[in-house]
């Protein structure tokens, strides 16, 4: 059912279709795309553009400013930035887009019962999503990975739970709004099952919002990631990894100013180019908005 309903959402003649063509039309999503293909095409192509290991130490090489053999200069025990900003930025990421589809598969799971089913179910979902909005996203995402220890692994989950609560919020208020439609009674009418109407009528009618959230979750995720690995509870050194690479730069910022700008800059362009194709995302979803109400 659920392969069905996305092949018939991106077919040819579909909203959905038609929208993400109005999306690559937009310059500014435009700009965020190729910005991050080069980032994506850069981190995962990184055994085609150096030949360098991102782990191998060489002590007598400490510190190199960068140069032709060191692009992005060496770390304090010898090893090559460039390789380690290459390889670092897969991990990095990776963790913004894990992280935000946990957050997103959670949340949007528990907004479509909440908001269809009402009820104490309502309230107890709604309880313990006003429970994890009351902490700040990184102090929550810190305080799971007290509980859970430190690793990649649960830094991702840590912040997939963190977006659970805005994914469960949005994806409620679009269900309150939908579930007493015409067309929601009618297909009730019919004996369609609940699950049905809210994988064939209620969601496909909630994506555009969340879409939005989505996108610009993305660059907050990423975010996220590199702020926990500065922390050091994420990844394990000698891991390559933006926000871990901004930590181990600090002891050395004032003679090697290459350590922290780099990574610092490799985070500053993913979050840029996630936010540009979310800012395109928003400004074709206002407007199909406002061309439906229009027609109507």
């Amino acid at each position: 059912m659920i392969a069905n309903l996305f092949s018939s959402w991106l077919s040819v003649n579909s909203p959905g279709f038609r929208m993400f063509r109005q999306i690559l039309r937009n310059r500014s999503a435009q700009m965020g795309g190729v910005l991050l293909f080069i980032l994506v095409f850069a981190s995962y192509g990184a055994p085609l553009i150096t030949s360098q290991d991102p782990i191998k130490t060489a002590p007598s090489m400490a510190l190199k400013a960068p140069s032709l053999a060191h692009p992005m200069g060496t770390d304090g025990i010898g090893r090559d930035n460039f390789a380690r900003f290459l390889y670092g930025g897969r991990l990095s990421l990776r963790v913004g887009l894990v992280g935000i589809t946990i957050g997103a598969l959670l949340g949007i799971t528990l907004g479509l019962i909440s908001g269809y089913l009402g009820g104490w179910v309502d309230s107890v979902l709604s309880w313990f999503t006003d429970v994890l909005m009351a902490f700040p996203d990184i102090l929550l995402a810190l305080a799971i990975i007290a509980i859970l220890g430190p690793g990649i692994s649960n830094a991702m989950l840590a912040i997939g739970i963190s977006f659970v609560p805005s994914f469960m919020r949005l994806t409620r208020g679009s269900v309150m709004a939908l579930r007493e439609m015409t067309y929601i009674e009618a297909s009730r009418a019919l004996g369609s099952s609940d699950a049905r109407i809210l994988i064939r009528h209620i969601l496909p009618n909630s994506v555009r919002t969340l879409l939005v959230l989505l996108t610009l979750g993305i660059g907050s995720s990423i975010l996220a990631g590199a702020a926990l690995n500065f922390l050091g509870l994420g990844a394990e050194p000698p891991t390559p990894e933006w926000g871990a690479m901004l930590n181990a730069g600090m002891k050395f910022v004032r003679q090697a100013w290459w350590l922290t700008v780099f990574p610092g800059v490799g985070i500053f362009l993913s979050v840029l180019s996630i936010n540009l194709i979310g800012d395109a995302v928003s400004d074709v979803v206002a407007g199909t908005t406002i061309s439906v109400r229009q027609e109507k």
